[in-house]
């Protein structure tokens, strides 16, 4: 959903006549670094109108940290250079609003920016637009995406479970992993597929709750002898008692650019606990990409809150502030509720992280109980049906034609 923001800023943008041009930088903060920037003003209605739809980040997105106040010398050094390189290209090309859209590393990026310009005196806005599927931001109701992602595997969980009930003659476990780094947020929202008893996930494990193997092992057991079969869904980020990751990768672990460990693996060591203590044969799905690409799946009510945020943003620099994230509320409940924004300082946000209430999942830690299920269903209302050429979606690019450079070369990787 994060085009459908961008498509909010623009469209929202050129209502403002102290704002003359709109630019974009490809692949985020990089793109700034590397004056790679595209004039917006330069594409075609269609293809704004587009950005509603299509999936992935038409800008493109990365993962570079401004090591800003970092302790290393190295680091902090390249920091410097990065912030100013920034400012650099923002006073070439006057740029005096920018809309940062992300999880919590790029709220710490934008924040940095921020302080950056202040602390060298010059004039610029910095809004934070939320968007990452793991709904993680704080004060938040909710993240742009995150309604669609949930919408998608609580789908292909429902229609998994009943290829699993077909294939069920014999005693079977079929696992599906998804993602979650620490937070259990869309492994949560598969419980939405779950509509009896019979229905999966029957079991859903989240990073929230430690795993303990023998309880596990016996509720996969009752429910196998119940059902002769057992659907799981395992979050990524999924931790024992002692806070290790369950992976099979034997602590061998990469790591991001921000720090953060690559994740994947858990399905592949619950299955091997559930076919050598629970003997049953067990199929895995790790659906990696396609659960925060998947369009033909979107949730209209997600859409119409992404392109909410990235509007506000603007109106709310016009207004005149700045180092703020726009945040999304909620009034009422159920069929009712209606959504809203408000604002939230991004040093508060960055790098934070909201996890599941532990009074939204079940006694057991094994499903999320009817205060989760409440907050969620509004999320994935209604539906996004793109245009359709030989049977498949139609999706836009953008023709990214790029400014002329008025700085130098920089090195940035």
């Amino acid at each position: 959903m994060i085009n459908a923001s961008v498509a909010g800023v623009i469209e929202e943008a050129y209502k403002h006549e102290q704002i003359e041009e709109v630019y974009g930088a490809l692949n985020g903060i990089l793109g700034v670094l590397n004056e790679q920037i595209i004039d917006l003003s330069e594409e075609k209605n269609s293809a704004i109108k587009g950005l509603l739809y299509t999936p992935a980040a038409a800008l493109g997105s990365c993962r570079h940290k401004l090591a800003f106040g970092s302790k290393d010398a190295a680091k902090a050094a390249e920091a410097q250079r990065d912030c100013e390189r920034i400012l650099e290209v923002f006073k070439a090309h006057n740029i005096r609003y920018f809309f940062y859209a992300g999880g919590n590393d790029s709220m710490d990026t934008a924040d940095k920016v921020n302080k950056l310009a202040q602390e060298q005196g010059y004039e610029l806005r910095v809004i934070g637009v939320p968007k990452t599927i793991d709904n993680d931001l704080p004060f938040t109701d909710h993240c742009p995406g995150y309604g669609s992602v949930i919408k998608y595997l609580a789908t292909a969980v429902m229609e998994a479970s009943r290829d699993t009930e077909a294939m069920c003659s014999n005693p079977t476990c079929n696992l599906i992993e998804v993602m979650g780094r620490h937070a259990g947020w869309i492994a949560a929202g598969t419980v939405l597929a779950k509509r009896s008893e019979e229905d999966g996930p029957h079991i859903i494990l989240l990073p929230e709750v430690p795993f303990v193997r023998e309880s596990f092992v016996a509720e996969v057991k009752a429910i196998i002898a119940k059902l002769n079969r057992c659907v799981i869904v395992v979050g990524e980020g999924l931790q024992g008692p002692d806070g290790k990751l369950i992976s099979f990768m034997d602590g061998k672990f990469v790591k991001d650019a921000f720090g953060h460990t690559q994740l994947g693996g858990a399905a592949e060591s619950i299955r091997g606990i559930v076919e050598e203590e629970v003997g049953v044969k067990c199929r895995t799905a790790k659906l990696g990409v396609l659960q925060r690409s998947a369009s033909h799946c979107a949730s209209k009510t997600d859409r119409d809150n992404a392109y909410l945020a990235g509007a506000r943003a603007v109106q709310i620099a016009v207004e005149g502030q700045t180092d703020v994230m726009v945040t999304l509320t909620r009034e009422g409940a159920g069929e009712s509720v209606k959504f809203g924004t408000g604002t939230a300082a991004l040093a508060e946000i960055a790098n934070n992280e909201k996890l599941l209430p532990r009074d939204w999942i079940n006694e057991q830690g094994t499903l999320p109980n009817e205060k989760f299920i409440e907050y969620a269903r509004p999320l994935i209302q209604g539906e996004v049906t793109p245009p359709m050429e030989g049977g498949l979606p139609k999706y836009v690019r953008l023709e990214k034609h790029l400014v002329e450079k008025k700085c130098g070369e920089y090195g940035a990787k």
